[in-house]
């Protein structure tokens, strides 16, 4: 036996090292998946599209790392430390390269990203191939070896894929969740340079050194090495970030002008704001009067329950949106409570964070005014609150004279897609039922933060809109610009021949709305 074999040979506490590592390079692995899929979703936006390419480029990076696997003959051991220290210190650096890259060179972006997961890819295909062979030299069968690290390898994946979304995200966010998880590529490193000869130790423990202390910088300044990236991206000042399951959340400032992005998404800037959300609410809850109970699925800033609270008729407000981390803005950041009068505090105001969609299925309240201020449908995930299904759920929760409104994107930037709802809605009355047949009402408004901006109100009854006034007291809406919404010019009106249904097993509107808005960003 040769000194090297020597040093190599397994013992039972190297076997046992080797095969807790498997858990921990699965662990990681799937993690710098899931941080791969996140940013891109973020940076890129459509999360089915990215994820779907994130794991398909994976994959094929993995398969491709296995069969290079065979071509390692020698040092083993040392080649899989190697490896890890590599992988520890790219995949723990993945996310803030990422957002680098978006910030100095955005039209690199996908090139660099996919260029990164599939050499993370490749790291990690390896990885296995070698642990497999280092149990071989002493597990005797190979069959033995194979079935102990699949079943590992299986097990390290259902852990980070808890982990992640349970732990890593709320409590680290994605910057510093991909160092921790390099980190642990780096302890598996660490541990395996214990079973090497002294002689070879030297070198390997330099380079882990290195990378060890390129984390732990990269961990500390994260934060403000994300804010300066973002300040980077957007306009104005931010005074206010988060990383939450559902989305990130930005608030910038300029001068009084308070904008807040959802995925790099603006969903209000306080300028115009009121354009917004009195043209939302005022219609339908005059067209509902006198409504005492409204249902407000999204609109978790509380714009919509400040303007639905000037009606004195109102009893009860149940605001439903799925990201607590948004309500809770709206409850206790000074910025939007100011904006929204405090209006998520009121008494009057039941917050409820759940899905939208859930919550029509499993509650069984009826409403008089239901308000639907959702973001765009720019994900075929978020497609599905545009769908025959939710708007038929949305009637079902209606009184007799009940009505529901919704945010429909632009009718001149996405003119597919606002008349595609616009079908959608009417397509709930096909039944003929009384539950949910309804009758809608298209209409829009310039709101200079979005440009021409589009809802759809619906009815249990026909909607007499001309004969709509204001009762409450307003900043923008006004008797004549409220008639003067329905009238549409030639350039925004589309027959419903041209467009189709939006339905859950075939969410068109997505993609009416990503071609309609490409056309004007390209």
């Amino acid at each position: 036996m040769t000194d090297s074999q020597r040093h190599t040979s397994p013992s039972s506490a190297a076997r046992l090292i080797l095969l807790c590592s498997v858990c921990v390079v699965a662990a990681c692995g799937l993690v710098y998946e899931l941080v791969a899929g996140a940013v891109s979703s973020y940076i890129l936006g459509d999360a089915v599209t990215q994820f779907s390419l994130v794991i398909g480029v994976f994959l094929c990076a993995m398969g491709i790392g296995s069969y290079t696997a065979k071509f390692i003959q020698k040092r083993l051991l040392e080649i899989f430390i190697e490896l890890e220290i590599w992988i520890g210190l790219i995949g723990g650096c993945s996310s803030m390269l990422m957002f680098a890259i978006s910030a100095f060179a955005d039209g690199l972006f996908p090139v660099f990203f996919y260029t990164l997961c599939a050499t993370l890819g490749l790291g990690i295909g390896i990885e296995i191939p070698l642990i497999i062979r280092l149990l071989q030299q002493y597990a005797g069968e190979m069959s033995d070896a194979l079935s102990h690290v699949l079943a590992l390898d299986y097990i390290g994946s259902l852990a980070g894929s808890l982990l992640f979304p349970f732990v890593a995200l709320p409590y680290l966010g994605l910057s510093r969740a991909s160092v921790v998880f390099g980190i642990m590529n780096l302890g598996v490193a660490a541990v395996g340079i214990g079973l090497l000869g002294k002689s070879r130790r030297r070198p390997i423990i330099a380079r882990l050194a290195l990378a060890t202390v390129i984390l732990l910088v990269t961990f500390f300044f994260s934060t403000r090495l994300v804010g300066f990236l973002e300040d980077l991206l957007y306009q104005d000042s931010i005074i206010y970030t988060e990383t939450t399951p559902y989305q990130r959340i930005v608030l910038t400032r300029w001068r009084d002008d308070i904008r807040l992005y959802l995925n790099g998404h603006i969903q209000f800037s306080s300028i115009d704001e009121v354009r917004y959300h009195e043209s939302l609410v005022i219609p339908a809850m005059e067209a509902a009067a006198p409504a005492r109970d409204v249902l407000i699925l999204g609109g978790g800033d509380g714009m919509a329950a400040r303007e639905v609270l000037k009606y004195p008729s109102v009893e009860h407000i149940t605001v439903v949106d799925i990201d607590p981390a948004i309500t809770q803005l709206g409850q206790y950041r000074a910025e939007l409570v100011a904006l929204n009068a405090n209006a998520l505090n009121s008494s009057k105001v039941t917050i409820l964070n759940i899905d939208g969609m859930r919550f029509l299925e499993e509650y069984q309240e009826f409403f008089d005014v239901i308000l639907i201020d959702l973001p765009d449908p720019n994900t075929e995930t978020l497609s599905k609150l545009y769908s025959v299904s939710f708007y038929t759920l949305c009637a079902r929760r209606l009184r007799p004279n009940g009505v529901f409104v919704t945010q429909a994107t632009s009718p001149f930037f996405a003119r597919e897609a606002y008349w595609c709802i616009v079908n959608t809605i009417a397509a709930t009355s096909e039944e003929e039922n009384p539950t949910t047949s309804v009758f809608p009402i298209p209409y829009h408004v310039n709101v200079p933060s979005f440009g021409e901006w589009g809802f759809v109100m619906a009815g249990k009854r026909r909607i007499a809109h001309n004969k709509l006034a204001v009762s409450v007291n307003t900043r923008f809406l006004t008797f004549e610009k409220l008639h003067a919404m329905f009238a549409f010019g030639s350039d925004i009106v589309l027959s419903p021949e041209a467009v189709g249904v939006n339905r859950l097993e075939h969410p068109i509107l997505y993609t009416y709305y990503i071609e309609g808005w490409n056309r004007f960003n390209e």
